[in-house]
């Protein structure tokens, strides 16, 4: 007969760790939150008695400049998000890495970190010399084949018990199903951010799907354009035309973003941006499309782009989904987007490198703006005032 080595304490470590399991698969997974299924597992552990100081959950994310975020938790500061460039994919401190191993073998890693080899990885290394004894790293396997690490540390001086071990290990499945949803949202949302920009990609994530679902709003429009892209695109070989576009196209959505706005669309060799008029008014949003502007200048002196002319007005434009039923696109249009059109032509005409409207330039300090003169406007009745801006005074 073999003897039963269950006990009551046995059990009730078992429930424990299935009310645990309950939780990460229901309410954890409800609340949409990944820094609070963190914190709630990390704290659900240590209450449980697993000696648990420190907790990192890294989840690959779709975008160009990101390969993953996370969240990392330790008990004497609240969990936080985390990011990691693409550049680090390549980097010694993933190549080797536990994390690295986890997440291509889909099997679990353990170190004793007081007892390694000077081999092994630089990463552990640096946690023995934070004062951790022991590292666990279990995969987190989401639908779709991908595999996320979750790893375990702790400073105890015997590391952890094979209880907690198992524990951990068992944790893994429900912990999948608690971060799975959350992480493709976010991954969703990345994508959708990339390829339309926050606001737009906030608008539709908010439901905004159907053709016709526009929002009338105001906003300072800029319209910016490179000079001499066409005899560039007949002298330049491919690649090389491409790489000075994309330059050109970083350098403008960066400062556009730096200032607020969102870069709409990539029309050619020009990009169209807006700022929304908010609650402190045009002169904030047209002052932050000025600053983009100067920004845009001295990102292109620095690195020695091609010059470019850039267009600004404020107005009301309708903003949100055009299209087919089949196939949309999120954008602003207008009379408004006609008229800064309309004024980038101007500027090429004139040889001014930034030109704006009498209602753009009415709406930004005087100091800022220049009148060279009156031109007629396609879409407007008569002549109209356009001003040069002097991007160089805005602070």
């Amino acid at each position: 007969m073999v003897p039963n080595c269950r006990t009551a304490a046995s059990d009730d470590w078992t429930h424990k760790g299935e009310k645990l399991a309950a939780w990460l698969i229901g309410p954890a997974r409800l609340t949409g939150d990944a820094v609070a299924v963190t914190s709630g597992l990390a704290e659900q552990l240590t209450a449980m008695g697993v000696p648990l100081h420190r907790l990192r959950i890294a989840m690959r994310v779709d975008n160009p400049l990101l390969t993953a975020w996370g969240i990392i938790w330790a008990p004497e500061t609240a969990a936080e998000i985390f990011t990691i460039s693409q550049a680090l994919r390549d980097s010694s401190t993933y190549v080797g890495s536990p994390s690295q191993h986890v997440m291509e073998t889909g099997t679990w890693f353990r170190r004793r970190l007081d007892q390694l080899e000077a081999d092994d990885h630089t990463v552990l290394h640096e946690l023995a010399n934070a004062g951790f004894t022991d590292y666990v790293a279990v995969p987190v396997t989401f639908g779709n084949g991908i595999i996320q690490p979750a790893m375990f540390a702790t400073r105890h001086d015997s590391g952890f018990a094979e209880s907690h071990i198992a524990l951990i290990k068992g944790l893994s499945v429900p912990l999948s199903a608690a971060l799975e949803a959350i992480a493709m949202r976010r991954s969703t949302a990345s994508l959708l951010a990339t390829f339309l920009g926050e606001g737009p990609a906030a608008h539709v994530q908010a439901g905004a799907i159907h053709r016709g679902d526009i929002v009338e709003t105001e906003a300072a429009i800029l319209l910016t354009d490179m000079r001499g892209f066409t005899p560039l695109s007949l002298t330049s070989p491919p690649s090389q035309l491409l790489a000075t576009l994309g330059r050109y196209f970083e350098a403008v959505a960066d400062a556009v973003r730096a200032e607020g706005g969102d870069v709409l669309k990539f029309l050619g060799d020009g990009v169209l941006s807006i700022f929304q008029v908010a609650e402190d008014g045009r002169t904030a949003a047209c002052t932050a499309a000025v600053r983009a502007v100067s920004r845009v200048i001295a990102s292109a002196r620095a690195e020695d782009l091609p010059p470019f002319v850039a267009a600004l007005h404020v107005g009301p434009v309708m903003y949100g989904n055009i299209g087919s039923p089949t196939r949309l696109d999120f954008t602003v249009v207008g009379t408004a987007v006609n008229i800064v059109s309309r004024l980038e032509g101007i500027a090429k005409a004139s040889g001014e490198t930034v030109v704006c409207s009498e209602i753009f330039a009415s709406a930004v300090p005087a100091t800022l703006s220049r009148t060279i003169g009156r031109f007629e406007i396609k879409g407007l009745d008569g002549e109209h005032d356009v001003f040069a801006v002097a991007v160089e005074q805005v602070s």
